[in-house]
C-alpha cells in the first residue's frame, strides 16, 4: 500500500475536507508531507470555479512536480452541499457539474479517482430516495469519467446512507460501470462493524483507503484517537487488504492536532508506518 496524507487545496474548506494540521500555504504542506516521508497529496477541487485548476491549483501541481509526491485522489467539494440526493434538480444538476469539474481536474493532477459522498439521507430525504436520485446523477458522469480516464470512488461516511457491506456493494451493482468503485473509510464503518468484514466483500471494487482510527470507549473517544490507541485491529484490516491484493493509496485522515508542526507530521508518519507493518 502506498501512504498519504490528505491535504486541499483551498484553505476556506480546510476543516471539511481535511484534518492536516499545517497551515502555511499548498506549496509549503506539500513539501512538509514529503520531508515527513509521505508519497502523496489529495488534491480538492473549488466548488465555484468553471474552468481550470485556478492558482491553488497550479501551486499544488507546482510542489508535486518539485517533491516527486504523486496526486493520490481529488475530493469533489461540492457532494455535501450540493448532494445528489437533493429533490431540487437544480441543486442535484450543480453536484453533477462540480462532479465533472472535479474528474477534470483529477485528470490534470494526474490523480486516479474522485472522491465523491452519493448523498444524504435526512429527515426529509429518506433512504430510498437517496438512492433512487443519486444513481441517475453519478450515471451522467460516467462518460466524462471515462473520457478523462478517472474512477469515481464512492465514499462511506456518516451520512445514514449504506451502513452495511452488502448496501455498498449493491449499490455499486446499480451503478454496473467499471468507472466507479469504492473509496473505503476504515475508521467511519467501525460504528457499524469491522471494517476487516467489509474489505473481503468489497475486495477489487476498493479503489482508495482511508486510513483513520477509531475509539469507541477511549479517552477523547471518537476520531480524536491516534493510531493503535482506539478500536481498530489493524493487523486483522491489514490481513484482509492483503488477501483482497490491495495495491493502491493509504490517506490518513488524523485530527490537524496529530499534525500541526514537523514532529506531529513524523509521529502520524510512525504510526502510519506501524499499521502497514502489521
Amino acid at each position: 500500500m502506498f501512504r498519504t496524507l490528505q491535504n486541499p487545496t483551498d484553505a476556506r474548506q480546510q476543516q471539511l475536507v481535511s484534518q492536516l494540521g499545517v497551515r502555511t500555504g499548498t506549496e509549503n504542506v506539500v513539501r512538509a508531507q514529503a520531508d515527513a516521508g509521505y508519497f502523496a497529496a489529495i488534491g480538492k477541487f473549488h466548488p465555484k470555479r468553471s474552468v481550470g485548476i485556478g492558482h491553488r491549483g497550479l501551486s499544488l501541481l507546482k510542489a508535486l512536480e518539485e517533491t516527486g509526491l504523486k496526486a493520490a485522489s481529488v475530493c469533489c467539494a461540492t457532494h455535501w452541499d450540493k448532494p445528489l440526493s437533493s429533490p431540487d434538480e437544480n441543486v442535484r444538476r450543480e453536484g453533477v457539474e462540480g462532479l465533472l469539474q472535479a474528474l477534470k481536474d483529477a485528470q490534470r493532477y494526474g490523480a486516479s479517482s474522485v472522491l465523491l459522498v452519493p448523498g444524504r439521507v435526512t429527515k426529509q430525504i429518506s433512504y430510498d430516495d437517496c438512492w433512487k436520485r443519486s444513481i441517475p446523477e453519478i450515471r451522467k458522469a460516467i462518460p466524462t469519467a471515462e473520457k478523462v480516464g478517472v474512477k469515481i470512488a464512492i465514499e462511506n461516511v456518516w451520512n445514514e446512507f449504506i451502513t452495511k457491506v452488502d448496501q455498498a456493494t449493491a449499490y455499486l451493482d446499480a451503478i454496473d460501470s467499471p468507472m466507479v468503485g469504492w473509496h473505503f473509510d476504515i475508521g467511519n464503518v467501525v460504528r457499524f462493524s469491522p471494517p476487516e468484514t467489509w474489505i473481503p466483500v468489497l475486495g477489487k471494487r476498493i479503489l482508495k483507503l482511508h486510513v483513520k482510527e477509531w475509539g469507541k470507549l477511549k479517552p477523547n473517544n471518537g476520531f480524536g484517537v491516534r493510531f493503535f490507541e482506539g478500536d481498530n485491529h489493524w493487523p486483522a484490516i491489514m490481513k484482509a487488504l492483503d488477501d483482497v491484493g490491495y495495491q493502491g493509496w493509504g490517506i490518513t485522515e488524523q485530527p490537524g492536532e496529530q499534525s500541526k508542526d514537523a514532529d506531529l507530521m513524523k509521529d502520524l508518519s510512525a504510526r502510519f508506518d506501524k499499521i502497514l507493518a502489521s
